[in-house]
């Protein structure tokens, strides 16, 4: 396209594209349409339109505009260095992820700065190459989101080294024999990074935190995924330790503060293979002709204390963590599967909502306490139409 007539003038795509860039730089803010364009610079024939779409592309290719969606512009303001997160590929092809949630930049290897998955990074946009896609440069990384990597050991006379599950590395991680912590060639390991690659040395180093044992065991396999995704896979040794001096005994004083009802029909329903019954249900015909029905949830809080050591790993754990073949628990074993869990015949603290009901199972009253109960059976899932069975 060359000229275009309007009102007894000529437009040429140079003085196009200065009207454009005038309108863009007079609201530097502001997101404009192309029929809000065209309106704006009474762009009003077909062939005018066209052309003025041709050159706010160009403009976005030199990032002078930015594409908001498929029609609409706005004045790029951000500058050619902005800060984002790092998308690393094992295939290479790396991205940056502007923090504004904008489109995502090529960045090539030989640009990326080492920086990992997940890093939080500033980068330099460069000069756009003819027929090329837009890319980034890494130029500093201002945040490591991780330092700590599982992989299979690699022992070698002199040196070893860790091959990561991702391959995400052009190099491995390099680890002075004196840091291997006993392990040896094909062991599972978690590696912490000590040193970073940088001008000098291309290569990351680091130390062995943890052996998780040999490559194929199946129990190993299980905790180098959760070491993998950093979810914990053992206790500390101080947890366990707390953990273990709680004798859970029920004194005088705990039975004179809760209400009793070791003696009120009591069950558990839960998965045929678990092994942490923490919730109960208790039944009975009251004197009045109503049916009470207790709600009964294990009462952690009676051996776990705001701000104690098991307190402060429950916090960091979140959840307790359900694989295939295994659960890995918010509290340690002795507090969820022994101290707590609502087992038959053993007594145990609650925290329990108590509900008074009529035969239409209409709620005429209820309460929150704490009690002591004792269950009578524990039932499976599967089975659970056996309760109810049991208590017509």
């Amino acid at each position: 396209m060359g000229k275009e007539k309007r009102g007894g003038k000529r437009l040429n795509k140079k003085q196009l594209a200065e009207k454009l860039t005038g309108f863009f730089q007079s609201q530097p803010d502001a997101t404009f349409s192309f029929k809000q364009i065209f309106h704006s610079l009474k762009l009003t024939t077909h062939p005018l339109k066209m052309l003025a779409i041709d050159i706010m592309e160009e403009m976005a290719w030199d990032d002078f505009l930015s594409k908001v969606g498929e029609n609409a512009y706005t004045l790029n303001t951000k500058g050619q260095v902005q800060e984002g997160t790092f998308m690393r590929k094992s295939n290479g092809k790396n991205t940056f992820l502007p923090e504004d949630g904008g489109t995502p930049v090529f960045v090539s290897e030989r640009n990326s700065m080492s920086a990992l998955n997940g890093d939080r990074v500033r980068v330099q946009f460069m000069a756009r190459r003819e027929k090329h896609i837009k890319e980034a440069m890494v130029i500093e990384i201002l945040q490591r989101k991780k330092d700590t990597f599982v992989g299979r050991l690699k022992v070698e006379k002199d040196i070893a080294f860790l091959i990561t599950q991702e391959n995400l590395f052009v190099h491995d991680i390099l680890i002075p024999k004196k840091k291997l912590k006993g392990g040896h060639t094909d062991d599972r390991a978690l590696v912490k990074i000590t040193k970073w690659p940088d001008a000098d040395h291309k290569n990351l180093v680091g130390e062995v935190v943890d052996v998780l044992g040999q490559a194929g065991d199946n129990d190993v396999e299980m905790n180098t995924i959760l070491a993998q995704y950093g979810l914990p896979y053992r206790y500390p040794k101080k947890v366990e330790e707390a953990a273990n001096k709680i004798s859970g005994e029920i004194t005088a004083k705990d039975l004179a503060e809760r209400e009793d009802f070791r003696d009120v029909w009591t069950c558990t329903i839960d998965p045929k293979d678990a092994k942490d019954f923490d919730d109960a249900l208790s039944i009975r015909r009251l004197d009045n002709k109503l049916w009470q029905v207790g709600v009964h949830i294990a009462d952690v809080s009676h051996y776990v204390k705001e701000g104690d050591v098991i307190d402060k790993e429950a916090q960091q754990r979140a959840t307790s963590i359900y694989l295939v073949d295994r659960t890995i628990p918010m509290l340690p074993e002795r507090l969820c599967n022994f101290v707590c869990s609502l087992r038959p015949n053993e007594e145990k603290l609650a925290f329990s909502v108590i509900f008074d009901l009529d035969d239409n199972a209409e709620i005429k009253s209820y309460r929150i306490v704490h009690t002591v109960i004792k269950s009578n059976r524990r039932y499976a899932t599967r089975r659970r139409s056996r309760f109810w069975k049991t208590m017509v």
